[in-house]
């Protein structure tokens, strides 16, 4: 399977007014990675499906991930694979550490918090309900990522109402050129 972009949706996956869904639409070569189960995420298993997911394609793919999958793309880097990736594009990472995430924390935690071995760019929120500000900037510091605050825009899904968020595209876009990596065919 060839595909240059991998997108990594978070807890209760990516519905179909979600940027993910709409990008993938836009572009019906890149592939999401498929979980077993969006509702109960167990850490080893993420990782090990990510890992799969890198494994199908014929170079390393850009991953393009939000909410709880940056957390399995941090997990994934420290795992120890040989699998390599372009990059990761992370938007809006879940604090999965906090109180107030919404599902137990299945061996995500601690988060990994040491620099990632390949290019990021963590893209967060002023008001995610999952993940505050200073905390986003915390995981961007730790992993050597590039770093946009987009204002308010919620946990940055689709109950924000950013429909193809345009804003974020081009941040891809941006982020993929610093690559000399398409996001792919338009």
């Amino acid at each position: 399977m060839e595909c240059n972009v991998l997108t990594v949706p978070g807890l209760w996956n990516s519905g179909p007014q979600h940027w993910q869904s709409l990008w993938e639409q836009r572009h019906p070569e890149w592939v999401r990675v498929a979980h077993r189960d969006w509702n109960n995420p167990e850490r080893a298993e993420w990782v090990a499906e990510l890992d799969a997911a890198i494994a199908r394609c014929e170079g390393p793919p850009l991953l393009v991930a939000h909410s709880l999958g940056c957390i399995t793309v941090a997990h994934w880097a420290s795992s120890g694979s040989q699998l390599q990736v372009a990059g990761a594009f992370l938007v809006a990472p879940a604090d999965v550490a906090a109180a107030s995430y919404p599902v137990d924390k299945n061996g995500f935690t601690p988060i990994p918090m040491e620099r990632l071995p390949f290019p990021t760019h963590v893209v967060a929120s002023a008001d995610d309900p999952f993940v505050d500000a200073a905390r986003a900037r915390q995981f961007a510091d730790a992993w050597g990522s590039a770093f946009t605050d987009i204002g308010r825009q919620g946990h940055v899904n689709g109950d924000s109402g950013l429909g193809q968020w345009d804003q974020g595209y081009q941040l891809l876009e941006a982020f993929c050129r610093h690559l000399g990596h398409g996001p792919g065919r338009d």
